[in-house]
């Protein structure tokens, strides 16, 4: 099973490649994760990058996956927000000032949550 990670924003495209550049440094992930592309727009120059895919595979991989994203999005400045979708199209919105704000009880069990519905195939409903 994949998951397809998008972004919102005007510096969407850039938000995904930071953040496929974030896991491809998890030993875990490497090689489970590749960037998607739409062909430019009319007057533009070159294909702009659509979204994030991940091979989720062992359940090792998924939790590194679910505390990586989490991390990353700590990391961010202003207003990002990324969606995760799995199969069947459930998903899940994250938001970088929401994930910031949660205290280390709250992330680590966010992290857990969204590992065990990844591994499910379900994801928590929701903004987080």
């Amino acid at each position: 099973m994949s998951a397809t990670v998008t972004a919102d924003g005007p510096d969407a495209a850039d938000q995904l490649r930071y953040l496929h550049e974030w896991l491809g440094e998890v030993e875990e992930l490497r090689g489970r994760v590749s960037l998607t592309e739409r062909p430019p727009e009319p007057g533009t120059l070159g294909p702009v990058v659509d979204a994030l895919v991940v091979a989720l595979g062992p359940a090792g991989a998924v939790s590194a996956c679910a505390a990586a994203v989490l991390a990353w999005l700590r990391t961010r400045r202003g207003r990002v927000r990324i969606k995760v979708t799995l199969p069947g199209r459930r998903s899940a919105e994250l938001d970088a000032e929401k994930v910031a704000k949660l205290d280390a009880a709250a992330l680590q069990q966010l992290a857990a949550q969204l590992a065990a519905m990844l591994e499910q195939g379900e994801l928590p409903p929701g903004d987080r």
